[in-house]
Parts: structure tokens; C-alpha cells; sequence
């Protein structure tokens, strides 16, 4: 039974407020809905259980087949009453049934009369409703009366008709958009909401016609549209319009920012809102453009509104990270704003100030911002922290004040990713801020002693291990890292003593001291613990052996994994324990990303011809090695360097189905064609694919593979080999499938005798620069990097015509085909900067790294400076001239 709302008084705050469904079931209302049945109906009653029946649909309450059939029967006996609050309830009872009940259509009849019925509710709702359940049938049937509602008088039935034909769009879109005529008619209405529907509804019918949506947004900008809401949308719509126009090139001209611009100046203000947004979101826009939405957005700061304070804010937060000088006029307004009782308005504020204040503004922020960070979620306490990181980076002789912010902050309450967030800024400061590196490690220190996520533990350890043995004075932090030791959990326990061991490898003079310590460690309780202890006193000499040289030491410790971790898991799964001890050399090194559209395609059959490709990132590599050098003409080829995703050279649901895998070698590349004949009945003979080399300077054709014979639905593979240039050889590839096709009499499964020559022409085919390029990730890159020559080193700086970082980032790794590292291909939402780490091994099994720093100097403007290193400096140079070719 449902219990009655308890009101909550003033002076009582902890008064628990019930709702009046609680403990409702299903089982009770079922029992209740009897009074459906009663020959004297209780209107108010009936309109209580169909709530209560409502209720439990709208929180997930299934009902099975027989329950809602009696339900919905129970229901329509309900159209005798003449009570028009009920039958609102009995329309919302029968959509909410139509989803899980096929004899909805049977109230089709009572629905048609209410239609057409006088009373003006009734017409709305039934229209609703009958659109909610009928069919292709049915609706041509109805589809007169629905055109005449479109256009009807009253608007409340107008706007019924068009949202029911918004709806409709998405299953019938061919007898929708027979109703353009009285559609755009109602565009026309002077009810406001009625135009509002009929402007969205015009427009879903002509969204695939992008001539006809110009000329809607042109006749509608020169008119008179009187909703706010409808000039809202039409707003948005004029900004697709001009996304999808380009600029005047003789006058410079964008097409409609008049329009938007006279927005601005509208009485209703989420109409000045919209277009204040709209501008402030167009490509390129120019300081000029921004100005008039700037100054509204302005005014808003200053609202009583809070919706109207915080739309403003936000909107100003994003122009911040492209436009920080055009927010600087507004500081004022916003320092106003930290205060705000809504501490959304207040985070937003203060991480807009810190984007667009200068270095003489840091302090006074840092102060404002530590009132309010304990009255925020954690949500909103990250996008402050990468804001401070942002800003510490930008202003560096401020790390002091920064950094001492960011440390109070972490010993206070707070979950795994706001932690997360604070250690993460900490180490990129100690990073890239040289000076901050003693003050940064010491914040790091004191926050494990009382950390209680193990993963940050071990990460600070791990980074602790490679830093603080370069610093000053090294020695201050053993005492932090035994604790660990002592009063952790084993996986804490044992990432110390790998930091312990990395301090005895860098600093002689804390040697004996680490000697003590990893002897106390043998005694642990943990074995992974007692065997890194005992593995680190043997390599460094501890134990009274010699251990080994400085340089094997550190290579082990401080080296990078030169194999992906889920190669070696794979490869480690496959071993097979024999006299023959594993060999880490064995591992494949290339990454293998599978794409969404893998995770998510269907089970399929296959058209490499070599199965089901294995979801491991070896086998596929594997097997293509093995059928490779089971061909006598590609024996002299050497090593296999690497094989290329499947490319498709043919379209879905095409009479044959192609695609290409590229294998790489020294000096030749070899095209595996896999092909699948997809139409029945039929046998291909004599399979050959005719490559153009016109496009590929240097490529020389050695050899081709014809396939013999492709039954129906049956894979298969043609080979052509290529002899290439040295170097970045690149080039583009035309293909023509040849072949000869018989007919095949299905009673017999024979073949005719005599065929048909024939051809397909497929789609182009490139070999780039990334082909040449194995995504190998590095697991410290710090290290790996400071392991090669310097002398092999080069820098280029760049401009890269790209809206965003993100687009920018994607862009460059895809040309290189390298592998991002310590996750730097993700970029923080409000970065301005960022900087990407790629890691990589050239073909001739040449180690390279490479340091990209972006930053947005403007709109479609990226600057971009790269940074490569190498084992030879033949391979900095051609991975520099990859990207000023492209």
C-alpha cells in the first residue's frame, strides 16, 4: 500500500520525505485494477490504478503476456466513461501497453471515433495514440484525417498530428513526406509550438536534400518567425547550413551571421543564448564575429537567472580554450561567479579564469579556488586540477604555489580518479617543469604513506624509482619507500623493493644501506616479494657474488619491454614445456588493434582462406609467415617484417568479394589477394589480379600467383610480388580481378566445359609510409628515449590545418603508424597543449621514438613539434620526411 507523503517541516531537515508509490507491487495493483470492471465506475479510483499501473511500467516492471492482456482488456472498457481526466489516463494506459501487447490494435475503432470526435482532448490524444500503435495499413487508411489535423485550427491537435508525423518518419518516411504541403503550412501557424513541430518536421522530411534545407533556412531568415523555440531550431539549422557552406572566396562573406548576429538582439533570451552558442561554435570564426556574442554572453554572467549564469559560463569556457584573449573582457564578470551558490557555475568560472588569467592573477585564484573545492563533486574537482596543470605548465616560474595547492589537495577526501587526476598533474610537472622535480617527489612521498589505492601506489613507486635517484639528494627517500615495505599490502610490497633495488643501481654510495634493506626482505611472507629481493641482491652483488656489470643491471631494471604484454601473455599461453627453454626473441613485437567495427561485426566466413582470423594478436602474423613461406617463389624473399590489416577492395554485397593483405619485406612486397565468389551456381577458373604499376615509381613486378579454380562461397588467394626501391618507396596500385567463369548445373555440380572471360575492376590500392613502420610500444619511454644517441636526434616544427588536438594527434600517428605510449594519445577536454610520446621499430628492425608537442595557435591552426630519435640517423631522417611529404 502506498504511503501517504509526509511533509517535511522547516525546522526538521533530517524529516525522510516517502514517495507515494512506495511499496506498491505488482500483484496488489493487478488485484486493485478490478474496479475497471465495475458497472458504476469510479472515475477517480480508476485514474489512482492506472497511476499505479503506469508507475511500475516506468520503473521496469514486467508483466507477462496473459497480465497485460487482461490489463489492456480491463482498460478499454473504461471508453464508456464520459470523465476526460480518465480518459487521458486510459490514452497514456494503451501506449504504454502497446509495446508489449498485440491486441492493442483492436481498439483501433474507439480511437478513430475520438478522432473525429468534437471534443478537441480527445482528437489530440487519439491521435497520439493511434500513431503509437498502427500499422503501414492502418495509417493509410487514417492518413486523410492526419493531413487535416496538420493544419487544423486548434493547436493543440495541430501539434499532436506533428510530433505523432515526426515519429512516423522513422517507420513509414514515404507517407510522412506526402504531408510536405500542409507541413510547410503549419511552419507558417501563429501558435508557437505548432510552428515549432512544424519547422523540425519540415525539416527531418528534406534533411538528405541539402538544396532544399538552404532554401528553407533562406525563406524562413527572411521571414517572421514568431516562437522562440522555432527560432532556436532554426538557428541550429542555419549553423549547419553555413558548417556546410563554404566562405565566400571574393568577399570573405559568411553566409546568414547577419541572421545570427540580428538574433542577438531578440527579446526572448534562449533565443539570444541560442545564437551567442551558434556563433561562438562556427568554424573559423574570427575575433571580429565573436565579439557581439561575447558581450551577451557577458550580460548573462550578471543574470538572477542561474540556468541563464551557468549557460553563459560554459559557453565561455569553451571559447576559452581557443579563443583565451576574446574571454579575457569578461574576467571580471567571472571572478564574481566563484562565489556563486551553484558550485557548478562556481567550477566552471574559476577553470575559465585559468585558462584566460595572467601570471599576476595565479595567486589570488588559488586562494578563491581553495574555498569551494570541498563543496564539489569529483567530477568537477578534476576538471579544476587539469585546469591548475594547464595553467602550471603555462606559467612555470609559478610551480611553487601550484604544486603546494595540488599536494594539500590530494591528502584530502576524495575518489580513485580525482586521486588519479592530482598524481597524474604531479608527475607531469616533475616532468616537464626541471625545478619542481625535489618539491613534486617529497608531494608524491607523503601522500603513500597514507594512499589507499594500491595501483597509485605502485605507479608513484615505479616513477619514484626512475627519478629520484637523479636527484640531489637521493637518500631522503628510502625511508618512505621501506615503510612500503613494512606496512603495505604484497603487490606495494613488492613494487618497493623493485624502486629500492633501482636507488642501488644508480647511487653507489646508498649501496650498502639497500644491501641491509633487500635482506630483510628475503624473510618476507609473500613470494613474489622474497624473489625480487633475492633476484636484486644477485644482480647487485649483494649476496657476496659478484653480481653483474652497471650497464646489464640498469638495462634490466631501467630498460623498456621491447614486446607488447599482450603479445607475451599470448605467446607465453602457446609455449609448449619441452628441453627448448622460451625465447622472449620469438614474441611478436607489432601491436594488433582491432578496430569497433570488428568488436562489433557479426561471426562471418572468413575470406582470407587461412579460417577464422585468431582474435591473438600472433597467430594472424603467424599463419601469414608459414603460408608464405610455403611458397617456393617468395623463399628468397628473407624475414617477413610485418603484414598489413585486410584491406577491402571491394563493396559490401558485391558479386565478388576482395581484399588485400600488404606483406612487407626488406626488398620486395608481396599483395595476398583473398577472394571469395559470392554468386551461386557459378565456378571461376584461372584467377589472376592485373596490377597498374603507373602510379608506383620503382615497383617492378617479379612474380604472380594465379589462383586455379573458386567455387561458390569458397576463399581463396592470388599473389603478386613486387621488387621495391629502397627507402620510404610509396605508391598507389590499380587492381583488375581477371578470371574465367563457367556456369555450374546445380542437379549434377558439374561444371560447363567452355567459360566466359571476364573482369572486375577493384579499388585502388596504397603502400605509405606507415606500412614500413611496426607499432611496438616501449614500456618506460623516459628511459628509452635517454638510451639512444642523442647524435641521432632531429626536430622539426610544423603548422597543421586541424580543428582540434584531437584531430591533429589522430591525424599524425596514423602517417607514422606508430604506437602511443603512457597513454598520450588521450588529450584532457579543456587542453590547449598537449604532448604525444610514439614508439616504433622501421623496417630493418630499427628501434624509433618520437616526442610530439602540440599546441592550438588559432582556428584550423595546430602548431606541432617533432622530436624523433632513432638507432640510426638515416631513420630520424625518413620518419621526419614522412610527415613534410604528407
Amino acid at each position: 500500500m502506498a504511503q501517504p507523503l509526509v511533509k517535511k517541516d522547516d525546522d526538521r531537515d533530517d524529516e525522510v520525505e516517502y514517495s507515494p508509490f512506495m511499496g506498491i507491487e505488482k500483484g496488489a495493483v493487478l488485484q486493485e485494477a478490478r474496479v475497471f470492471n465495475d458497472a458504476q465506475l469510479d472515475a477517480r479510483r480508476c485514474s489512482q490504478v492506472i497511476t499505479k499501473l503506469l508507475y511500475l511500467l516506468n520503473q521496469g516492471e514486467t508483466f507477462t503476456k496473459e497480465e497485460a492482456t487482461q490489463v489492456f482488456f480491463a482498460v478499454t472498457k473504461l471508453f464508456q466513461s464520459k470523465d476526460a481526466g480518465l480518459r487521458r489516463m486510459v490514452y497514456l494506459m494503451i501506449k504504454a501497453l502497446s509495446a508489449s501487447n498485440d491486441e492493442v490494435i483492436m481498439v483501433t475503432s474507439s480511437l478513430m471515433k475520438d478522432m473525429n470526435s468534437k471534443i478537441d482532448m480527445y482528437r489530440a490524444n487519439a491521435i497520439r495514440c493511434l500513431c503509437r500503435i498502427t500499422d503501414a495499413t492502418l495509417l493509410t487508411q487514417i492518413e486523410r484525417y492526419l493531413k487535416q489535423a496538420v493544419v487544423d485550427k486548434n493547436p493543440v491537435v495541430a501539434s499532436a498530428a506533428l510530433v505523432s508525423g515526426i515519429h512516423l518518419l522513422q517507420t513509414n518516411p514515404d507517407i510522412v513526406r506526402r504531408w510536405i504541403g500542409e507541413v510547410q503550412e503549419a511552419v507558417q501557424s501563429r501558435a508557437a509550438l505548432v510552428q515549432f513541430h512544424a519547422l523540425a518536421l519540415c525539416h527531418q522530411i528534406k534533411q538528405n536534400d541539402r538544396l532544399a534545407i538552404s532554401k528553407l533556412v533562406t525563406g524562413l531568415t527572411r521571414g517572421n518567425v514568431r516562437s522562440p523555440l522555432a527560432q532556436c531550431l532554426l538557428i541550429r539549422y542555419t549553423s549547419q547550413v553555413i558548417r556546410e557552406t563554404s566562405l565566400n572566396t571574393q568577399t570573405g562573406d559568411r553566409p546568414f551571421y547577419d541572421y545570427l548576429e540580428g538574433c542577438l538582439r531578440h527579446k526572448a533570451e534562449m533565443v539570444i543564448f541560442e545564437a551567442a552558442r551558434a556563433i561562438t561554435e562556427l568554424s573559423g570564426v574570427t575575433s571580429r564575429e565573436l565579439t557581439p556574442a561575447i558581450t551577451v554572453l557577458q550580460l548573462f554572467l550578471s543574470s538572477s537567472k542561474p540556468v541563464l549564469r551557468f549557460a553563459a559560463v560554459r559557453t565561455l569556457n569553451k571559447v576559452a580554450m581557443t579563443h583565451p584573449l576574446a574571454v579575457t573582457n569578461c574576467n571580471i564578470d567571472m571572478e564574481s561567479l566563484i562565489s556563486d551558490q551553484n558550485r557548478s557555475i562556481a567550477t566552471l568560472a574559476i577553470t575559465t579564469l585559468l585558462k584566460t588569467g595572467n601570471e599576476s592573477s595565479v595567486d589570488r585564484l588559488m586562494k578563491q579556488i581553495t574555498t569551494f573545492m570541498s563543496d564539489i563533486a569529483d567530477e568537477f574537482k578534476i576538471v579544476v586540477v587539469e585546469a591548475i596543470r594547464s595553467l602550471c605548465l603555462k606559467f612555470p616560474l609559478k610551480y611553487r604555489a601550484l604544486m603546494n595547492f595540488l599536494s594539500n589537495i590530494l591528502r584530502e577526501e576524495g575518489g580513485f580518479e580525482y586521486k588519479k587526476a592530482i598524481v597524474d598533474s604531479i608527475v607531469i610537472l616533475i616532468r616537464d617543469i626541471p625545478d619542481a622535480k625535489e618539491s613534486g617527489l617529497l608531494h608524491l612521498c607523503e601522500f603513500i604513506e597514507d594512499c589507499e589505492f594500491t595501483y597509485l601506489s605502485t605507479q608513484i613507486l615505479h616513477f619514484l624509482g626512475n627519478e629520484g635517484p637523479k636527484t640531489s639528494d637521493p637518500s631522503k627517500y628510502i625511508r618512505y619507500i621501506y615503510n612500503r615495505v613494512i606496512l603495505e599490502n604484497a603487490t606495494v610490497r613488492a613494487s618497493a623493493v623493485s624502486t629500492l633495488a633501482k636507488f642501488g643501481a644508480l647511487v653507489d654510495s646508498l649501496k650498502p644501506r639497500i644491501f641491509v634493506l633487500l635482506k630483510r626482505c628475503i624473510c618476507d611472507n609473500d613470494d613474489e616479494v622474497r624473489d625480487r629481493a633475492t633476484l636484486y641482491l644477485d644482480m647487485l652483488g649483494g649476496d657476496g657474488s659478484n653480481g653483474e656489470t652497471g650497464k646489464d643491471v640498469k638495462e634490466f631494471l631501467f630498460g623498456s619491454l621491447d614486446v607488447p604484454l599482450g603479445n607475451l601473455e599470448t605467446s607465453l599461453k602457446e609455449y609448449d614445456p619441452s628441453e627448448e627453454p622460451f625465447n622472449i626473441a620469438s614474441v611478436p613485437k607489432e601491436i594488433k588493434t582491432q578496430t569497433m567495427t570488428e568488436k562489433k561485426a557479426p561471426a562471418k566466413k572468413s575470406t582470407t582462406g587461412l579460417g577464422a582470423p585468431p582474435s591473438a594478436p600472433t597467430s594472424a602474423f603467424d599463419a601469414y609467415e608459414r603460408l608464405l613461406s610455403s611458397i617456393p617463389e617468395f623463399s628468397s624473399f628473407g624475414k617477413l617484417f610485418k603484414s598489413s590489416a585486410p584491406v577491402e577492395l571491394t563493396e559490401p554485397e558485391t558479386e565478388y568479394a576482395v581484399n588485400v593483405v600488404k606483406h612487407i619485406y626488406d626488398g620486395h612486397v608481396v599483395f595476398q589477394y583473398n577472394c571469395t565468389n559470392t554468386i551461386p551456381d557459378s565456378l571461376l577458373e584461372n584467377i589472376v589480379v592485373y596490377v597498374d604499376t603507373s602510379e608506383a615509381e620503382g615497383f617492378s613486378e617479379v612474380v604472380s600467383k594465379p589462383l586455379n579454380a573458386l567455387p561458390y562461397d569458397s576463399p581463396g588467394q592470388t599473389f603478386v610480388a613486387f621488387e621495391k626501391p629502397e627507402g620510404l618507396a610509396r605508391g598507389k596500385f590499380s587492381n583488375i580481378l581477371r578470371f574465367i567463369s563457367k556456369e555450374v548445373d546445380r542437379s549434377t555440380a558439374e561444371a560447363d566445359e567452355e567459360g566466359v572471360e571476364d573482369e572486375y575492376q577493384l579499388e585502388d590500392l596504397e603502400v605509405v609510409a606507415a606500412d614500413y613502420m611496426l607499432r611496438v610500444g616501449v614500456s618506460n619511454f623516459k628511459n628509452a628515449w635517454e638510451s639512444l644517441d642523442p647524435d641521432c636526434e632531429l626536430t622539426s616544427e610544423y603548422d597543421l590545418p586541424k580543428d582540434s588536438l584531437g584531430e591533429a594527434v589522430s591525424a599524425v600517428v596514423n602517417i607514422l603508424g606508430m604506437q602511443p605510449c603512457e597513454g598520450t594519445e588521450t588529450i584532457p577536454s579543456n587542453a590547449r597543449s598537449h604532448t604525444c610520446l610514439l614508439s616504433g621499430v622501421f623496417i630493418g628492425n630499427v628501434k624509433a621514438l618520437v616526442r610530439l608537442s602540440f599546441g592550438v595557435n588559432g582556428p584550423k591552426d595546430i602548431a606541432m613539434r617533432l622530436v624523433v630519435r632513432s638507432e640510426d640517423e638515416s631513420v630520424s631522417k625518413a620518419i621526419q620526411d614522412i610527415l613534410e611529404d604528407s
